[in-house]
């Protein structure tokens, strides 16, 4: 085994109800003046009650600002920084989507760093620790609370870019599966598949190490047996509550195995045709696996064994090509799309994808078999056919 590293937030809370630790939280941390973070969706939904009424109680004064959007570009940071420069805030909370809790953990950095947004880009590029933050997902998909990376659209390259920073670890995550309940069907399938995007190229990882092989495992297990569930019967709790943990340990996963091809050829999909995140990393996940596949035979058998799948009987290869087709079968079942022509996508559109993500040096480093553009091509030219 290489040498690894392990990384988690501070503080990791959860449970239904957790919610209502946010002020004794905030409170521990230094907080007078806070923060909340998020945007108008959420704040029309009323879950903003819960997360400001135990700061209330807590006597702490409370700002909010939604400004958030959802695939955030580089400019709404600035804009919202240039807002609430001299508020005086001394602890930040996130609430909602992935992009919400993204927006916050560079928000804490940019209060106190001079650097432009765009110098943080890539790894270990933050300069100086920002201001105490808390995170409460209301999704159960990115894993945002617990990892260290944040994705921004750049709109002038017309690609995502991450800013990966120890500094971007949260010093509290509070993950209330409660507050998942309300979460539309559609978004429902799309944040949950992303978070089995994340387990899966986590666990098959160049990265991958004996602990967050284990988290991603059971992370791939609760998932594939609670998101239709979840997707079909939103008020089904222990399905919302069995989301919430995969969600949880695939972000753990994810946030220090990484991810691969699906997460670099999703970059410039989202970024070219506005694909929300967690949709095109689901579109693309079982036609990289089918790729991968043949690289390690035997964690892609173990992959269909967490999904329920049933290989007693079979060759090795044959056990390991359930996975893909399981995969396939889940995505279906829910809702995502098959083929990139039907977020926008053209044929000719493929070249510049291609050479857009074959530049993604970090993503395409970490996945299990190597890529260049050639194959880069072919990947999307099969799921622009919809064909795996």
């Amino acid at each position: 085994m290489n040498l690894a590293y392990f990384r988690t937030p501070n503080e990791l809370i959860m449970g239904v109800g957790s919610v209502n630790t946010v002020g004794r939280e905030a409170k521990k941390l230094g907080a007078h003046k806070v923060l909340v973070v998020t945007d108008k969706v959420i704040r029309k939904t009323g879950i903003l009650d819960q997360v400001i009424s135990p700061l209330q109680e807590e006597q702490l004064l409370v700002d909010i600002i939604d400004d958030v959007v959802a695939e955030p570009p580089f400019e709404i940071l600035e804009q919202i920084v240039a807002k609430i420069k001299t508020g005086g805030f001394d602890v930040l909370i996130g609430v909602g989507g992935g992009s919400a809790l993204d927006v916050t953990k560079v928000l804490s950095v940019m209060l106190t760093n001079e650097q432009n947004v765009r110098d943080m880009v890539g790894i270990e590029k933050v300069e100086k620790k920002g201001v105490p933050f808390i995170l409460i997902p209301t999704t159960a998909g990115t894993g945002s609370e617990v990892t260290y990376n944040a994705i921004f659209t750049d709109t002038r390259d017309q690609v995502k870019k991450g800013i990966v920073s120890t500094y971007l670890l949260s010093d509290v995550a509070i993950v209330d599966p409660a507050l998942t309940l309300t979460v539309p069907p559609a978004v429902t399938a799309a944040t949950g598949m992303d978070a089995l995007v994340h387990a899966v190229e986590s666990y098959t990882a160049v990265r991958a190490n004996p602990l967050t092989d284990g988290i991603a495992l059971k992370a791939i297990k609760l998932i594939s047996q609670s998101l239709r569930k979840a997707v079909f019967q939103g008020s089904n709790l222990k399905a919302r509550e069995e989301m919430a943990m995969g969600s949880l340990l695939a972000g753990i996963s994810l946030g220090n195995a990484g991810v691969g091809a699906v997460h670099a050829l999703a970059y410039p999909l989202g970024g070219k045709f506005k694909v929300p995140h967690g949709v095109a990393n689901s579109m693309l996940l079982p036609y990289v696996m089918k790729y991968n596949v043949v690289a390690d035979l035997q964690k892609f058998v173990e992959i269909a064994q967490a999904m329920g799948e049933q290989v007693e009987g079979l060759s090795l290869r044959e056990a390991a090509d359930r996975a893909v087709q399981a995969m396939s079968k889940l995505a279906q079942d829910v809702g995502i799309p098959a083929s990139i022509r039907e977020v926008g996508v053209k044929r000719e559109d493929i070249p510049a994808l291609a050479e857009e993500a074959s530049k993604i040096d970090r993503l395409l480093n970490n996945n299990p078999r190597w890529l260049t553009v050639r194959e880069i091509t072919e990947i999307y030219e099969a799921a622009y056919e919809g064909e795996n």
